[in-house]
Order: C-alpha cells, then sequence, then structure tokens
C-alpha cells in the first residue's frame, strides 16, 4: 500500500513538471522573445525539474531510486498532457492576450491621437515649406591652392 502512495505521488510530480512545461509555452506564446532568453528561459525550466524531482524524491521515497518512481513521473506527465495541456495552454494564452489589450488599450489611444493632431499637421506645415538652400562646392580650385601659399 505504501509504495502505490508513492505511486500516485509520482504521478503528481509528473502532472506538476507538465505544468511547469505549459507556463514557459504559455510565455513563449505571448511575448517574442530573444534567441537568449528563450536559453535562459530552457535553463530555468531544467533546473526546477530538477529540484521538483529531487525533492520528491527525498521527501516521499527516501532518496531511493526505484523503476515505478520513473514510470510514475512519465504517466504523470502523459496524462497531462493529454488531459489537460491543451485546454490549460489555450485559457492562459487568450486571458493574456486580453490583459495586454487592456494594458495597451489607453496608450493606443493617446499614440492614435498624438498622430492624428499633434505630429500629422506638424509634419503637413513642414512638408510645404519649400526652402533653397545655396549649393556648397566642397572642391577646390587650383588658384585658391596658389593663393594660399603666397
Amino acid at each position: 500500500m505504501n509504495q502505490l502512495y508513492i505511486f500516485f505521488n509520482f504521478i503528481l510530480t509528473g502532472f506538476i513538471i507538465g505544468i511547469l512545461y505549459d507556463i514557459f509555452r504559455i510565455i513563449r506564446k505571448s511575448f517574442k522573445t530573444l534567441d537568449l532568453v528563450t536559453y535562459i528561459q530552457d535553463f530555468i525550466f531544467w533546473i526546477l525539474t530538477g529540484i521538483i524531482l529531487l525533492y520528491s524524491i527525498f521527501t516521499f521515497n527516501n532518496g531511493e531510486l526505484r523503476g515505478y518512481v520513473f514510470i510514475g513521473i512519465l504517466i504523470g506527465i502523459l496524462l497531462y498532457i493529454l488531459l489537460i495541456s491543451k485546454y490549460f495552454v489555450n485559457l492562459a494564452v487568450k486571458l493574456i492576450k486580453l490583459i495586454k489589450r487592456i494594458l495597451y488599450y489607453p496608450f493606443n489611444k493617446i499614440y492614435n491621437f498624438s498622430l492624428k493632431y499633434i505630429f500629422r499637421p506638424i509634419y503637413k506645415k513642414i512638408s510645404k515649406i519649400n526652402i533653397k538652400l545655396p549649393k556648397i562646392n566642397l572642391k577646390k580650385k587650383e588658384n585658391d591652392n596658389l593663393s594660399n601659399k603666397i
């Protein structure tokens, strides 16, 4: 009975690792990141996964590695991916997009207002001004060189 309890704890650990994986997927789908940031995120994911695994192994199984530990973790990850992952990612991405729209709305309005009523009229007035600047010849004539030497 004790091993069955441990097995279910490792299925739960696999579920948690699946959720952690999806959190990083959600971040990547919601925000454009540089490759370097992606590498850092991958590193953080693996560090956190290692910590979760070590904690679970030492807490539930006294640090003993058994085959059913890894089988339980794999079953937990697979169950999460097959049953919940798609819905969790879609819901979270939509929620983040909604929050981004709500936060960007006032800034977008200010930006559009400034373009329409401030910068565009100024640009139109400046573009209508036709200023003719005198041409400057940068080439020196030979006579100028002779007069400078004397």
